[in-house]
Order: C-alpha cells, then structure tokens, then sequence
C-alpha cells in the first residue's frame, strides 16, 4: 500500500468513499463502506504515504486485525527503540514502557509499522503503516535527532478546521468499525450532539482544562439539555493530545470506563467535535417522538 501512485491505489481499492485532511501534508483516502475492510491511505504528492487498517479482512501480512499478541511475539522482536535515517537527518525515537505495551513500532524494509494492541483481548486492534518522512513529522513517541526536524507544513485557520471535522468523521467511522467488531449495534450520526461535542472540545482547548465538567456550562446532562436535545441515556469519553483522531480511538478502547461506554449497546446515536488536539465523543439514546 505504501509508495504507490494514486493510479494504483484506485486500481487495487477503487475511488475512496470521501478524501479527508490531516495535519501531517498527507491527505486521508477513506474506504469506510465494509467495516471489515475498513481502511484510510494518506496520499502525498500523488504517492500513498501511510496507511491506517481497523478492517479484519484488510490483507497486511504477516499482521492482522484481532491478531493475538504471542503470535506477534513469535513473528518479530519488539524493541524499545527505533531509528529513522533520511537524506536530512537520523532520528532517533524512544517508546515509553506504555508505548512498548500498548502502540508498539517495527521496521520492516523501509516501512514502519505502528500495532495498537488492545489489551483487554490481548490483539491488535489497529495497525497504522507509515514511511520514515511521515512516521518523523507525526512523532508519536519521544524524539531525538541530528539534522532537521521534518515538520509538517503550519494550516491555516481554515485547514485546521477542515482537520478537525475530518478526525471527527473518522473517529465516529472508526468507532462503529470496533462495534461491529463487538456485535455491537453501530451508531447513527447526531449533528446537534457534535455541535456540543466540538463546543466542549474548543473551550477545553481556549481555556487550557481537561474535564467533562465544563467550568461555564457543567456537565454533559447540563450541555445537552441546554442544546435542547432530549436523551433518555447520554455518555461522553474526551482525549487530549494524541496525534489525531485514529490514536484517540485506539487510546479510549484501552481504558475500562471509555471502552464500556464506546462499546455500550444502549447508545444508537453518537455526535464527535475535535478542536485542535481536544477530542469529545458524545453518545446518546435519544427520547422518540412516539414516546412523548
């Protein structure tokens, strides 16, 4: 998948169902119509630069999604240190013990594979395929390096927004791929819930918190009501900082109380707002008409 032209890519995939921004030059392909195939390619300068698979029948040999860990282990040797060499530098990435256990990295060729593993089934859970430019500009793990930092071209006001509903879809398509996953019933889009959803996520973003507890419009209950939409059960699972949205899903999925609310079978809607790094996730079982 990675390295290929545009041509190529549409011959093996067919047409993307939608193209996505990101923060990182590449630009998201999203095949997002067979959750079991469900798979994002970055393209850059008419190449596929990175690619993100949550589709078991997704072919990324020798990996797969619900692969179990001891196989992982008996395929390659995990280390807690990876390095980059390009014509502009060597850089040098150092994984936490958290990041060894839970989003491990392992050069093959000139390919770098990300694995997120979800812990309480011991699989994985994501993989995400990058090369060497793209895996320094996202810098997902502590970096040190000679020569330039590669970094991504700075957005405008107006590309920082395109990214930001772009990580919004993809977490809510992300997120009903992994309930599918489950058998659990997937989630219909609510556009009231994002809009509070992103309302929470850019004031934790202007006013520099992390709560659910809004300091000027409360909890969720609160902003839900105040949005005037009516709920017979709402749940909310917030991030901060992870490198976009991929990461917060794969982040929620590994934390007991945020998995059982984005696993719960109760919610039939789900509204998402991303703003900056700040990510809001609301979910809710709306009150029906028929039932006033």
């Amino acid at each position: 998948m990675i390295g290929k032209t545009e041509e190529e890519i549409k011959k093996r995939f067919g047409q993307p169902t939608r193209v996505d921004a990101s923060s990182y030059d590449y630009k998201w392909w999203i095949y997002n119509e067979n959750p079991t195939m469900y798979l994002q390619i970055g393209m850059f300068n008419g190449r596929s630069v990175t690619a993100f698979i949550g589709g078991e029948q997704v072919d990324v040999t020798p990996f797969r999604i619900g692969q179990p860990l001891q196989e992982v282990y008996n395929l390659i040797s995990l280390s807690s240190t990876i390095e980059v060499t390009l014509p502009t530098g060597t850089y040098r990435f150092e994984l936490s013990e958290q990041d060894t256990s839970m989003q491990p990295i392992v050069k093959m060729d000139d390919l770098y594979v990300q694995l997120y593993i979800d812990h309480f089934t011991g699989t994985i859970a994501g993989i995400r395929l990058m090369n060497g430019e793209t895996l320094v500009k996202i810098r997902p793990y502590e970096l040190m390096y000679r020569g330039a930092l590669l970094s991504a071209q700075p957005l405008s006001l107006e590309q920082q927004k395109q990214v930001e509903q772009a990580n919004a879809r993809q977490i809510f398509d992300i997120t009903n791929v992994i309930r599918k996953r489950y058998h659990v019933p997937v989630l219909h889009w609510h556009e009231k819930a994002a809009e509070v959803a992103y309302a929470h996520s850019k004031e934790m973003s202007d006013r520099h918190y992390f709560s659910h507890v809004s300091p000027e419009h409360g909890d969720l209950k609160a902003r839900l009501l105040s949005a005037r939409i009516p709920f017979q059960l709402a749940g909310e699972n917030i991030a901060a900082q992870y490198v976009d949205g991929i990461a917060a899903v794969e982040g929620w999925l590994n934390s007991k109380r945020h998995r059982d609310t984005l696993l719960n079978p109760q919610f039939t809607h789900l509204g998402v707002g991303v703003a900056d790094l700040y990510y809001t996730q609301d979910f809710l079982k709306p009150w029906k008409l028929s039932d006033k």
